[in-house]
């Protein structure tokens, strides 16, 4: 076999070179449809933004992606052959859907730049542990409609009835009734004044001698035990703080835009 000419061998170096590129850019797309490459990039922002969805993307859905990908092309071509893309209505809701990824991005970008630390979300942990400590109160009442009836149960209560079987049966209250008038722990301004107040003055045991008149009805309350006001660890919450902390950066954020923004337009009332 002879070997390649010198004039031969950048031939053939060029020929391959064409080749490797060709290859390349094969890479780069997933398909042609009609000459046209469609790009493997595509398929990626698809991916990207069912991950962001929270959707586990496995081989399945991979394909599905592809796929839809291909029929996007297939369908777009067909429809720029119409004419459609001069249409009017076309054109509004391209601008609308420019404007929406523009101002996904924006916000993105500002969530990227400004992150909430572990110590503003603890120093907000603690303002809100601070308004929640106190006592909280394990209370269980009967709720009627008249004084009198409220009257005698409590005269059978002290006979010797069942609190919480006398609940069962006679309370106007469907949530705490059917538990036998529990109404768990709670911190006293969770209940309206009436209520709280009587139930304050209680020890742990006792009952109301009288009736309490509340905007619901006649109330018997008893306290069945006190505690300090529990409140969750500081790491359990922590998620659920920085997002809280983030929308009311953000907010903030797009109001000092409009603010700052220059214009005769009149904002409704927010």
């Amino acid at each position: 076999m002879k070997a390649l000419s010198l004039a031969a061998r950048p031939a053939l170096a060029l020929a391959l070179a064409s080749l490797l590129a060709a290859g390349a850019a094969q890479a780069q797309n997933i398909a042609v449809v009609n000459g046209k490459p469609v790009p493997k990039a595509r398929v990626d922002t698809l991916i990207q933004q069912a991950e962001k969805a929270g959707q586990k993307v496995g081989p399945e859905m991979q394909q599905q992606a592809r796929d839809q990908v291909v029929l996007r092309e297939i369908f777009t071509q067909e429809a720029e052959k119409r004419g459609l893309q001069t249409g009017l209505e076309y054109r509004a809701q391209m601008e609308l859907a420019r404007q929406s990824i523009l101002i996904r991005e924006l916000f993105d970008d500002f969530r990227k730049k400004n992150p909430i630390s572990d110590d503003a979300a603890k120093a907000e942990y603690e303002r809100f542990k601070a308004q929640a400590s106190g006592m909280e109160y394990r209370a269980a009442h009967i709720l009627v409609e008249k004084e009198d009836e409220a009257k005698d149960l409590i005269k059978q209560i002290k006979a010797g009835a069942k609190f919480d079987e006398l609940a069962k049966k006679f309370s106007k209250d469907p949530g705490s009734g059917a538990n036998g008038g529990d109404l768990d722990f709670a911190k006293p301004d969770a209940y309206v004044k009436e209520f709280s107040d009587a139930l304050t003055k209680l020890k742990k045991g006792e009952m109301t001698e009288a009736p309490v008149k509340t905007q619901f009805g006649y109330h018997i309350i008893r306290l069945d035990d006190t505690r300090d006001a529990q409140f969750p660890a500081f790491d359990d919450v922590k998620g659920q703080i920085k997002q809280r902390l983030e929308q009311v950066k953000m907010q903030q954020f797009q109001e000092d835009l409009r603010a700052k923004a220059k214009t005769d337009y009149k904002f409704g009332a927010q």
